[in-house]
């Protein structure tokens, strides 16, 4: 503390970005300030709400970076944040875009959904911050307008050419006058204009009614079903064109729920509520997801963004490219103000199941480090073996980060050095490796370690940790009933059972943690198995090398499909027959 006390008072007056850091050295929050000196100080000065003392708690250093602007500390705030991925902040859409709905540019152009935004190669529309209404949308537009659908033109007619969803642009002459046509047609559906469709398909119907293709006019009624149905979903209307976002926020109990309508051509066609913690002024946290909601440097931003309470203007208007509105009065405000409701609702459905969240993670990680009597574990990592008789040995490592599994900090291991049936080596080479690699690569350590196991397993991993690598790291064990469930936690120099109720929190994430652990040791171990066993059936046979052995698989796709087939399959593909025949009695012996 008297190291942060000092760095505080050497803080610069000037506006920038700061980073706060746990005691592992990773940065668990990003911020921006006007004042930097002031802002950071704020942290550590005054009453906080219960989430902004747990960011607190964990604060052992900071950093920051001084810009000329505070428009400039925003950016690098974004940037900062898609860097680190750091716990306390809000990560919206996990670097991950809301999908388009795209016209190619093409001679024959497509109907796709991306995430992907490039202006030169298309015409978008979007965005759709729900996925499954996109993909919804296009299924009915393929079916009314009938753009090719396949990456690369076949040399003959597929299946949709037959159930009337594509042209045939491969075998038959196409207009460019009739994709303008289908062109502008999706255009005024996406932009809200469904008349001009509802009465072609009304015409068509009819059409095929009176001509007695009853099956036809079947088809055509369903379709304007469809149509109806979609647009229901998207009955409020205003009363201009002017394509707008509305966004409202509301806050509670250290929450904020943010709820964005999106409008376009008076339509309101998407709506979607975030919810998060906050550790930061709440107008910062509201703008700075408007910042995260949008790609700036696309062109699809709406013409408007209308809001219900202030912040910034003038930075709002430096920094987003579209015009920034507060209605005070009409229709618009009442859409705001809907925005508004629909986080509010956001909030007040979804308390319940925090609270349940907020027990089963960090209040179990918490009462964990209790029962255990050490430093909360924020960061579990758990390892795990899968072999039969030897043969294939695995290992796998987990990390669970505030009670939930982080995916992307999953390792795998092939067993190098163990050659006879030896759990305990196992899992020491795999720990050996893991935590070389950490302390050479200067990776999070975990703050505690468990293994699927008893004591030889966890004897083994201290010798590793403390003989080998001079770390002193918690190890727990995790063994299992006769019925292979996780039935009790051992711990300690001498490990001994360490009493946790059944019905606990915390016992409750150990059985997540073990479940989690073994199922991707399962996984990891028949995949492993899977290819070596398609490799040894091959292996050994006169005449199969390496690149005959992958144009096999590659031609017939699986080792049980090969087996089914005659000698004359093989010599079609340039196999001989002498080899042909060897490969089939070996495969069916």
């Amino acid at each position: 503390m008297e190291e942060l006390k000092l760095k505080l008072s050497v803080l610069p007056t000037e506006p920038g970005c700061y980073l706060m850091k746990d005691r592992h050295g990773i940065v668990i929050y990003v911020g921006k300030a006007k004042n930097l000196r002031n802002r950071v100080r704020s942290y550590f000065t005054g009453a906080h709400d219960e989430k902004t003392m747990r960011l607190v708690k964990e604060i052992t250093d900071f950093d920051f970076i001084v810009t000329n602007s505070e428009v400039e500390s925003l950016l690098l705030e974004l940037n900062l944040i898609k860097k680190h991925y750091p716990r306390y902040n809000i990560l919206l859409k996990d670097d991950k875009s809301y999908p388009f709905i795209k016209i190619t540019k093409e001679e024959h152009p497509k109907l796709i959904v991306t995430r992907t935004v490039k202006p030169t190669t298309g015409t978008y529309f979007g965005p759709y911050p729900n996925a499954y209404s996109a993909h919804e949308t296009k299924k009915l537009l393929d079916r009314i307008y009938p753009l090719r659908k396949c990456n690369t033109m076949p040399d003959k007619l597929c299946l949709y050419y037959h159930i009337g969803q594509c042209l045939g642009p491969c075998v038959y002459d196409v207009q460019q006058e009739q994709y303008k046509e289908m062109i502008d047609g999706i255009t005024r559906f996406l932009n809200g204009d469904t008349k001009q469709i509802t009465d072609e398909l009304k015409e068509k119907m009819n059409a095929a009614s009176e001509a007695l293709e009853f099956e036809k006019a079947k088809e055509y009624r369903d379709l304007l079903g469809h149509v109806e149905a979609t647009m229901n979903k998207q009955k409020m209307m205003t009363k201009d064109m002017t394509a707008r976002d509305c966004f409202g926020y509301s806050v509670s109990k250290g929450w904020m729920a943010i709820s964005v309508l999106l409008i376009r051509n008076g339509n309101l066609i998407e709506k979607k509520a975030d919810m998060f913690p906050i550790n930061d002024d709440v107008q910062e946290e509201f703008f700075r997801y408007i910042a995260q909601f949008y790609d700036l440097k696309s062109n699809l931003l709406p013409k408007e963004v209308h809001i219900a309470k202030g912040l910034d203007q003038k930075i709002i208007d430096e920094y987003l490219p579209v015009a920034v509105v507060q209605p005070k009065k009409g229709q618009k405000k009442e859409m705001v103000d809907l925005a508004i409701k629909n986080a509010e609702i956001a909030l007040e459905n979804k308390f319940e199941m925090i609270d349940k969240d907020e027990a089963r993670t960090v209040r179990a990680i918490e009462s964990l480090g209790e029962v255990l009597n050490i430093e909360t574990p924020i960061r579990i990592e758990a390892f795990d073996n899968s072999n039969i008789q030897g043969v294939d040995p695995v290992s796998v490592m987990v990390a669970f980060v505030d009670g939930r599994p982080s995916k992307r900090d999953y390792r795998k291991y092939k067993i190098r050095t163990v050659t006879q049936p030896d759990d305990y080596a196992s899992m020491a080479e795999a720990v050996r490796r893991r935590y070389t690699r950490v302390l050479k690569e200067g990776l999070p350590l975990p703050d505690l370690i468990i293994v699927d196991g008893g004591v030889g397993h966890m004897n083994t991993v201290k010798s590793v940790l403390m003989d080998e690598l001079s770390l002193d790291i918690p190890v727990a064990g995790l063994a299992k009933n006769e019925k292979h469930k996780t039935a009790e936690l051992l711990y300690g120099d001498q490990a001994s059972i360490v009493p946790l109720k059944k019905n606990s929190q915390e016992f409750y994430l150990l059985q997540r943690i073990q479940d989690e652990v073994h199922r991707f040791a399962i996984s990891f171990h028949r995949n492993t198995r899977r290819k070596t066993s398609v490799t040894s059936k091959l292996d050994g046979i006169e005449g199969v090398g390496p690149k005959r052995k992958q144009k096999l698989l590659s031609h017939f796709g699986s080792i049980k499909r090969m087996s089914e087939k005659e000698i004359e399959d093989f010599t079609e593909i340039g196999i001989p027959a002498p080899i042909a025949k060897r490969i089939l009695e070996t495969l069916n012996a």
